[in-house]
């Protein structure tokens, strides 16, 4: 994972609105390439967001496409949003469903999930797939809780007009319009498209905030941001982004949570509560999903 610095003095009030410039480090995950942005090694969280990865943009031939097994969770609730493709999510609950872009895949784990991400009904054809996958810890009162699972179908997703930008307000509230998407403490996560030229004002009642650049080239603070790398706002800054091309942008932040420890696809409060999770897959304590008998195993 590389940070680095932002160009100019940091977090200095009016000097400076971006605290670090994370760029992703590439994961191979044999089907696709994936640019995971967090846990950084500088930086764990922004708000409760511990994992964020960027998939795609990929291209799979006829016949091949994202196979990622069962495999477990805990103590998070995972987000998916597809800007191309279709993935389908199947969990130990069993819920079978499709994702489409512009939809939100909410799954909570709670004290323990299954769940499996296959290639779409698209298998049998040249595909596309890109979108974001990210984690949000759960507060401590509620890292135990039952799991469950969500869909919000596209159209529910609040989009809201400001300054010729078109913002999606997936989890949160921005600009006047409050997601439908179910959160667990204060969070913010907005897709914006700016226009070549275009401007916007990012909301300033948000305690910690990032900045994520899909495509284009963006402008904050008079520094140049191009597509793939996120930006960390000083705490307390208000952020004006600037877009020199056509840019997509997806915003993240929200209340800290505390030191969370992550371990594979397990995060807690607790080391000890991870150990067990490790126990509990190793010896198939996690309930199965349905209609899928693969499984990861534990990692050595």
């Amino acid at each position: 994972m590389s940070i680095e610095p932002a160009m100019g003095p940091l977090c200095s009030g009016r000097e400076g609105a971006v605290a670090m410039v994370i760029k992703p480090r590439k994961r191979d995950l044999g089907e696709f390439a994936v640019r995971r942005v967090l846990p950084a090694d500088a930086r764990q969280m922004v708000g409760p967001f511990i994992f964020f990865d960027h998939f795609g943009p990929a291209e799979f031939p006829p016949g091949e496409g994202i196979q990622v097994r069962p495999h477990p969770h805990i103590g998070l609730a995972t987000v998916t949003y597809l800007f191309i493709g279709e993935i389908i999510h199947r969990d130990s609950l069993g819920y079978t469903q499709p994702i489409r872009p512009g939809a939100v895949n909410l799954m909570t784990a709670g004290r323990g999930i299954t769940h499996s991400e296959r290639a779409g009904a698209d298998l049998d054809e040249q595909s596309q797939l890109d979108g974001i996958q990210t984690w949000l810890a759960l507060p401590d009162d509620q890292q135990e809780r039952e799991p469950a699972f969500q869909h919000i179908a596209a159209e529910q997703i609040p989009v809201v007009d400001v300054g010729g930008v078109s913002v999606q307000v997936i989890m949160g509230s921005a600009f006047g319009s409050e997601s439908p998407v179910p959160v667990y403490s204060p969070t913010l996560y907005l897709d914006c498209q700016l226009p070549a030229g275009s401007q916007l004002t990012l909301p300033e009642d948000t305690v910690e905030l990032a900045v994520y650049v899909v495509a284009g080239d963006l402008e904050i603070d008079g520094h140049r941001y191009q597509g793939g790398v996120m930006a960390v706002a000083c705490p307390g800054t208000t952020l004006q982004l600037a877009a020199h091309e056509e840019t997509r942008v997806i915003v993240i932040g929200g209340a800290p949570l505390g030191e969370r420890h992550v371990w594979w696809n397990f995060v807690s409060s607790s080391r000890e509560r991870i150990e067990q999770a490790k126990d509990d897959w190793r010896a198939g304590r996690f309930a199965p999903v349905p209609g899928d008998d693969e499984f990861i195993p534990l990692p050595d």
